[in-house]
């Protein structure tokens, strides 16, 4: 079985509420008609009647609740929400009213934020900053996390390495820097978000283009101290680094340049010293190895909000909403 029909099964066993608010988009409408005849989760669609007439035309979504932005019963229980979580930021009913009618992120977040839904898809015509950001501002990272990132759970066919070929790519998505501390914190996140989601322990590699000191730079200084943060911090994940890509996963490279290592030659959390190389390094094990790569999936906030490429398609959407469905379970 492929990993995301095991998450979708997993999804379907504990059902929860998620909120798509792109009723602007088609392509919601139909991953909403497949969620829906799978039993992957209970739907919330937010949209005005024109909207969702035009766009759902041709997929069966009888099964969603649609909610009206303008005409919603509980519309003034989400204002007073907004007014309390941001009035201090000068945030008034009117102004509160007035953004969740013009983007329905905010309206979304809201739900969730008054226990109305689980969590939250976006992104399919809207940019990961509007999407993470509402999150940010009413949702609120988890306890003791000071920062939002992104991971990619791969799948690579025919692969000896990982678990059986499944790994964690972070941060793909969403912090374009790191300092030591919020790498650390990427690290124990990650480790958490594989077992989550694949069951095993997490062996975590800090990449660098060096392995224990075979290069001096600031950039291998930063990671090699993101190490020794997250080895005293987070004494509960098998984490270590810094280490190149291939001394990272293959145990014969390992056996040379890291033969110490608890993690060297078999780790399958891979975390990346900044955006730039972990975007092009899940990007690259898609295309040349025809990997899967599901996400991508936000991790560090209090309740599940994730994201969606802009180019994605129906079925990209169905699988981020079993996964964040499978996030909302172990919230």
């Amino acid at each position: 079985m492929a990993f995301i029909d095991t998450i979708k099964e997993r999804a379907k066993a504990d059902k929860k509420t998620i909120v798509l608010p792109e009723s602007m988009d088609r392509r919601t409408f139909e991953a909403a008609e497949k969620i829906l005849k799978e039993g992957i989760a209970n739907l919330v669609i937010i949209g005005t009647p024109d909207e969702i007439a035009k766009n759902s035309e041709g997929f069966d979504i009888s099964g969603a609740t649609i909610v009206d932005p303008f005409n919603d019963p509980n519309k003034q229980k989400y204002i007073d929400k907004f007014v309390e979580l941001r009035g201090k930021k000068g945030v008034t009913p009117e102004i509160a009213k007035e953004q969740m009618e013009k983007d329905y992120m905010y309206y979304a977040c809201l739900m969730c934020k008054c226990g109305d839904a689980d969590g939250a898809v976006s992104g399919a015509c809207h940019s990961t900053g509007n999407t993470i950001r509402p999150a940010l501002q009413l949702l609120k990272t988890k306890p003791g996390i000071s920062s939002v990132s992104g991971f990619f759970l791969m799948e690579v066919p025919d692969c000896e390495y990982g678990e059986n070929g499944l790994f964690v790519f972070a941060d793909c998505a969403v912090s374009p820097d790191y300092d030591s501390e919020k790498l650390a914190e990427v690290a124990k996140l990650s480790a958490d978000s594989f077992k989550s989601f694949v069951g095993k322990d997490a062996k975590v590699a800090m990449l660098s283009f060096s392995s224990y000191g075979s290069a001096k730079h600031d950039r291998v200084t930063m990671v090699a101290d993101a190490v020794k943060i997250a080895k005293e911090k987070y004494p509960d994940i098998a984490v270590d680094g810094e280490l190149q890509l291939d001394a990272a996963l293959v145990p014969e490279v390992a056996a040379l340049k890291a033969p110490e290592s608890p993690v060297a030659g078999k780790a399958n959390t891979l975390v990346f010293p900044n955006l730039e190389a972990g975007n092009i390094g899940y990007k690259l094990v898609q295309r040349l190895a025809k990997a899967g790569a599901y996400g991508p999936v936000l991790q560090g906030l209090s309740m599940p909000v994730n994201d969606l490429s802009r180019g994605c398609f129906a079925d990209d959407i169905v699988g981020v909403v079993a996964m964040t469905a499978v996030q909302a379970q172990n919230a």
